[in-house]
């Protein structure tokens, strides 16, 4: 009787649901069907799923968008939409470690290693020139995909690049262990209230809950430690690899999007409160980015953080595609 009674008790366990997300968000739906792109990398078979969608009147060009830290390709829908309907076609990749791609236990993250992996994706689709859009730490990792394959790259476009300063010597360095048990602490409440403040200064509507579903969901689930430690190293990567001394090497025809509200930097809690003050002040980053950026365009949107694609998107659309059309 007992044994039955053990049985019954471990095939319960075995079926039930677990809550939340696994570590590759399996059960997460993404706006477009994702496909596989597999790779080895350090030694390791790993994969990169991305979206390719293409457009119902295509006019034969390619735009690859590159996500946030805090994010994957998912909430890309939007702009998604309106390039299509321009004609273009668009690849949305989830780096390694971010959305439904391996979250391998071992890597060496680096912005040169996402880059390379960017890249191997688009060469697997017979891409050999694309324009690159990138935001937050997307826009990271889009100046450094340009630095490494100028002739690649048609034109590149940043919103509202984490990077524009050098995180390193304004706040004290936090080994991985510790970005590690910063990150365990997650939970949907403390994600909602970090986003709230920094992104949307204090201010929360409806329509941002979707975009920290996989977040939340993620915490909730016993994969979460790998999760968790994969975004430990990725923190890691975005303090220790700064891009803004290199600005000046790009050649390609570039857009800043930068919604002038924004105040995001790496490592602002790690400092005192006047030190914080002096940092992520992006209506400063912008115009200084612009001028390193020789023939660079500027947009500047009022009123607005650290998503103009979110709390402005008519003016964030009229900016992407007048520089396209030129």
């Amino acid at each position: 009787m007992k044994s039955l009674l053990l049985l019954l008790v471990l095939i319960s366990c075995a079926t039930k649901k677990e809550k939340g997300f696994d570590k590759e968000l399996s059960s997460f739906s993404y706006p477009y069907s994702v496909s596989i792109f597999s790779l080895e990398t350090q030694g390791q078979k790993l994969h990169m799923s991305y979206m390719d969608i293409v457009s119902q009147e295509p006019n034969g060009k390619v735009i690859v968008l590159l996500h946030g830290k805090n994010f994957s390709g998912f909430y890309w829908k939007e702009t998604i939409e309106f390039l299509t309907k321009a004609g273009f076609r668009v690849i949305v990749p989830d780096q390694i470690g971010f959305g439904k791609s391996s979250k391998p236990a071992s890597y060496q993250f680096s912005f040169h290693v996402l880059a390379e992996n960017t890249h191997k994706l688009l060469d697997s689709l017979n891409i050999n020139r694309a324009t690159i859009i990138g935001h937050s730490m997307g826009g990271m990792l889009a100046t450094r995909y340009t630095l490494m394959y100028p002739n690649d790259v048609e034109k590149l476009l940043l919103v509202n690049p984490i990077g524009l300063e050098d995180y390193k010597v304004l706040a004290p360095y936090k080994n991985i262990e510790t970005l590690y048990s910063q990150e365990l602490k997650a939970n949907p409440d403390s994600i909602r209230e970090y986003q709230k403040n920094a992104y949307y200064a204090g201010e929360w509507k409806e329509e941002y809950e979707n975009l920290i579903t996989a977040l939340k969901g993620w915490t909730e689930h016993s994969d979460y430690p790998q999760v968790a430690w994969n975004a430990a190293l990725t923190a890691e990567m975005i303090y220790t690899q700064p891009v803004v001394y290199e600005f000046q090497n790009i050649k390609n025809p570039t857009l800043l999007i930068i919604g002038q509200r924004d105040r995001t930097a790496i490592g602002k809690a790690w400092v005192s409160k006047e030190e914080a003050a002096k940092m992520g002040l992006y209506p400063e980053l912008g115009r200084k980015t612009h001028k390193l950026i020789k023939g660079s365009k500027l947009v500047e949107i009022p009123g607005v953080g650290h998503l103009p694609q979110v709390e402005n998107f008519s003016a964030y659309k009229d900016a992407v595609l007048v520089f396209l059309a030129n």
